[in-house]
């Protein structure tokens, strides 16, 4: 039976949230087993309509501290032995979990998976690695968006490889398209790292297609598209601003009249169909890509239908050997 560590503590709506994903996937998957970390007088109380069937696959393990977004995540990750995050990875070190979940804090996650749980041999830097939304329904993986914010060539090279498995493995894309973002497509465009980076890149069996510039992610003209943290992160951060904005302005443009309001419902399901394409939670959390086991970011604002998906990312990962397969690529890059 697979069984996933759950920080129950992490997000803007733990526990109520996380513990109702929780049990939404236990129902649907009846070989998984949960341990649900966290304070467990809250937990106890959540899981108090739970059905029995359900109850026995869930473990619980108790967690008194919490780590914030606003506190310096590699201190809190030392110092709060007992945070969540900590027990939860500290599990999945031992041997106790297969996979693990968070919606809490970014940088605690990062700095528990390199500071507890350890890079997987011959892996330079891990990469949180996101799944985009694109024109198409597929979404992009890009990555990294902020596990380190330089990066050598030699790392976005081992982020395209990484990144390539993931998508093959656990997004089901067979040889995927693997993109190095870039301020034009021509292979002689960028600094240095990503000339280098160009030029290593299409050395290797990976299905290479050149630069791609911001404008092409969410037209789908790749399954995996690679840069450092610094930039990943500013481009992640950019299109969620997008996303909310875009809707905010759509919503005052159709309330405007009655007239507006008229148009807004006949497009409504359209509309339902377009928001579905931008929403997170419909590809579950990003994954640090490079651990030596599988650990699942979800996002900060996650709801049970994100966590459900998050915990199905993690065990696709787990039943693929996604970990294994990256192992060995990384060992035969020349």
């Amino acid at each position: 039976m697979l069984r996933i560590a759950i920080d129950a503590m992490g997000g803007d709506h733990a526990p109520d949230e996380i513990v109702a994903g929780t049990i939404s996937a236990l129902q649907s998957k009846h070989d998984l087993s949960v341990l649900l970390v966290g304070q467990t007088e809250q937990l106890e109380k959540l899981l108090l309509p739970v059905s029995t069937s359900i109850r026995h696959r869930i473990t619980l393990v108790h967690a008194s501290e919490v780590i914030g977004n606003e506190e310096a995540p590699a201190m809190a990750v030392r110092r709060k032995k007992e945070a969540s995050i900590v027990v939860a990875t500290r599990l999945l070190k031992e041997g106790e979990a297969d996979g693990l979940l968070t919606a809490g804090s970014t940088g605690a996650f990062m700095a528990a998976g390199l500071l507890v749980l350890g890079r997987l041999a011959g892996v330079q830097r891990p990469a949180l690695a996101p799944v985009l939304p694109t024109v198409d329904g597929n979404g992009v993986v890009l990555l990294d968006v902020g596990a380190n914010m330089d990066a050598t060539p030699e790392n976005l090279l081992q982020y395209a490889i990484m990144g390539s498995i993931y998508a093959e493995h656990v997004l089901s894309r067979p040889r995927p398209r693997v993109g190095l973002l870039n301020v034009g497509s021509e292979p002689g465009k960028g600094n240095e790292v990503t000339k280098e980076a160009y030029s290593l890149l299409s050395e290797q069996p990976l299905n290479f297609i050149g630069n791609l510039e911001a404008r092409d992610l969410l037209a789908g003209a790749a399954d995996v598209v690679v840069t450092d943290g610094f930039v990943g992160n500013v481009v992640l951060k950019f299109m969620e601003g997008m996303a909310s904005g875009l809707f905010a302005m759509l919503k005052e443009e159709f309330s405007r009249d009655l007239r507006s309001k008229l148009g807004a419902g006949l497009l409504l399901p359209g509309l339902r169909s377009f928001k579905r394409k931008l929403d997170y939670s419909e590809y579950g959390g990003a994954p640090l890509l490079g651990v030596k086991a599988p650990m699942i970011k979800c996002h900060g604002s996650s709801r049970s239908k994100a966590i459900h998906n998050g915990i199905y990312q993690a065990i696709k990962f787990i039943e693929n050997r996604s970990g294994e397969v990256i192992s060995r690529a990384i060992a035969e890059v020349k």
